[in-house]
């Protein structure tokens, strides 16, 4: 088994976070664009790669943010992801352009049913993976501190 990284992209503009929409048989759930860095790929093109094919859209990275690890077995969902191991990096970024939300996501992932604005404020009344992650983009976006290493959290 190995281990995989992954790099996410956290996207606010205002009031507004930028996530992509997907649907499972519970219905609608959020995740932070972005996905698996490939071999030989850097985490900054990786990122720049899973934003042009999940929204559509060109990113300026910003700062490293968070790191969340995640080991499937001890999660919810250990059932199918008993074997997962995977690093994810989240970094503050802002769309190049941003004039034009209409963009269409060039290799949406398989539950993505397209890409929405939230409120910020509202997170913690969506179904968004990983959960622990709400709270410290809230204490983000009021300027409070949060650590960078999460852990392995769901």
């Amino acid at each position: 088994m190995s281990i995989r990284n992954s790099v996410k992209a956290i996207i606010i503009s205002g009031d507004k976070i930028l996530l992509t929409k997907n649907q499972d048989s519970e219905g609608f759930f959020y995740l932070f664009p972005g996905g698996g860095q490939e071999h030989g790929e850097t985490i900054h093109r990786a990122l720049s790669r899973e934003c042009l094919e999940e929204i559509g859209q060109e990113v300026a990275i910003g700062e490293l943010l968070h790191i969340r690890e995640y080991i499937g077995k001890n999660h919810e969902h250990a059932s199918f992801d008993f074997n997962v191991h995977q690093v994810e990096y989240y970094f503050v970024c802002n769309l190049i352009d941003d004039s034009n939300n209409t963009k269409i996501p060039t290799n949406p992932d398989s539950y993505q049913v397209g890409i929405e604005w939230l409120p910020v404020n509202d997170l913690l009344e969506y179904r968004i993976y990983p959960k622990e992650l709400r709270k410290h983009i809230l204490q983000h976006v009021k300027h409070q501190k949060s650590p960078i290493y999460l852990g392995d959290i769901n």
